[in-house]
């Protein structure tokens, strides 16, 4: 199985709907319009390529010095359990150097997950929910 990993291959709301409804991950899967803004304004989206098809993206929001908060991690169920979450942590972090710390919110059934690729579990985390 020959996965691409890009950042700079064009990305559509339309695959990434289908990437989060595929996944399994919360998200405002059928609101295109506000995809298209998650994409539009992240400042780093990695997808996942196989035969042209998304089937995982890593989208962050960094200052790429500092900090950088990852706010999707998602891979199609098809496709899980293959390293292709890791391989996007992977390909995530050598865009930034070793001075940014990568940030993340895990959904309650992904907290199991993330300890296994280097996250150390933080307490001091402090969120205001969106509404919508």
């Amino acid at each position: 199985m020959d996965i691409i990993f890009s950042h700079t291959k064009p990305i559509t709301a339309k695959e990434v709907s289908r990437v989060f409804k595929n996944s399994g991950i919360r998200r405002p899967s059928d609101d295109l319009e506000r995809i298209e803004r998650m994409i539009k304004n992240a400042d780093i989206v990695i997808g996942a390529w196989l035969n042209d098809q998304l089937i995982g993206i890593a989208r962050a929001i960094t200052d790429y010095s500092y900090c950088c908060y990852l706010s999707d991690l998602a891979v199609d169920r098809q496709y899980q359990k293959r390293g292709i979450g890791k391989a996007l942590i992977h390909y995530l972090r050598e865009q930034l150097s070793e001075e940014v710390a990568l940030i993340l919110i895990a959904a309650p059934e992904a907290i199991e997950y993330y300890p296994k690729l280097g996250f150390e579990q933080n307490n001091r985390t402090f969120i205001i929910p969106r509404k919508k």
